[in-house]
């Protein structure tokens, strides 16, 4: 195997990689799968490209791939990747598990409200011209008056124990 053709394959798989951890799934699988056909498959370098490809099968919906290629991976000489093929096998192969609807939390749809049009939209919109720029509308004035300290004492109490606390500092440092 000439060093150009594992340097084409390295490169493949950091491009696999790459798009892999951006969420292009079916471009990592192309990329690894490249990369693996470029590389003996019983190196440490190809068991680690195969382990991503597994990886990347998986994301991309091929679970029965993924699953077939860790079957293989087991018997790999590395025992870093047999045990990552292991490792990976046995989650993909678990029995999925039913969650009660309460342990779920369902995130409301807020575009569907009619009255969502005269609220504040926080999407920022970089095509917009300057002259197009939205009245952003002012925040309510608070009454003061209608405002309860009487629960508030806590606060005095706690800055009157930050003084003290700073008097003492301050006097410990001149002895």
């Amino acid at each position: 195997m000439s060093t150009e053709s594992i340097e084409i394959a390295k490169t493949r798989y950091q491009q696999g990689i790459t798009a892999f951890e951006g969420g292009q799934y079916r471009e990592a699988v192309e990329f690894l799968e490249t990369a693996s056909a470029m590389l003996p498959r019983n190196t440490r370098l190809g068991g680690e490209v195969q382990i991503w490809l597994a990886t990347a099968y998986e994301a991309n919906g091929r679970v029965d791939d993924a699953i077939d290629l860790c079957e293989q991976l087991k018997r790999h000489p590395h025992a870093e990747t047999s045990t990552q093929a292991r490792r990976l096998q046995y989650i993909w192969k678990a029995p999925k598990l039913n969650r009660p609807k309460e342990w779920m939390t369902e995130i409301p749809d807020f575009g569907s409200i009619p009255d969502n049009d005269n609220k504040t939209k926080f999407v920022v919109n970089s095509s917009k011209s300057s002259g197009e720029q939205k009245k952003i509308p002012e925040p309510e004035s608070v009454d003061l008056s209608q405002v309860n300290t009487e629960d508030n004492r806590f606060i005095w109490v706690g800055l009157v124990v930050v003084a003290l606390t700073v008097l003492y500092l301050v006097w410990l440092s001149f002895e």
